[in-house]
């Protein structure tokens, strides 16, 4: 627009992209809803066509949800158990991590940095823990 109308005053050009924007619309209720807007630049005409094409799209979604509650045997049954599993899932889980953290991980290809020695790393060195111990 600045090249195309140097021209022009800025509040010229701020209009002018605005309805060449509004123009490019390609759904005509969101084209005719930001003209009727009668915005005076380009951000504020995109703006409000993202707020009226938003709107109108949870309005056509919403529109056909309906909401129903039931309560019978079989679904608190299957509620029952997926709770019941759920905590059995969580034990376990609990019980692999404190059992990884108690287990030192063996590699015969690494090298100690501290002993040199192959097998572990530094941190699960045995002379480290011996000397702090003294």
């Amino acid at each position: 627009m600045s090249l195309a109308y140097a021209e022009c005053p800025l509040d010229v050009r701020e209009s002018l992209a605005a309805q060449y924007f509004i123009d490019a619309i390609r759904d005509e209720d969101t084209q005719h809803s930001t003209r009727l807007m009668d915005a005076k630049d380009l951000k504020s005409s995109l703006a409000y066509s993202m707020k009226y094409e938003a709107a109108r799209t949870v309005s056509k979604t919403s529109r056909h949800v309906r909401s129903i509650e039931t309560e019978d045997h079989m679904s608190r049954e299957r509620d029952d158990k997926f709770e019941f599993f759920f905590n059995r899932l969580e034990k376990l889980l609990i019980s692999s991590v404190a059992g990884k953290k108690n287990t030192p991980r063996r590699n015969s290809n690494v090298t100690c940095w501290k002993c040199n020695k192959k097998g572990h790393v530094q941190r699960e060195c045995q002379a480290i823990t011996s000397n702090q111990e003294n």
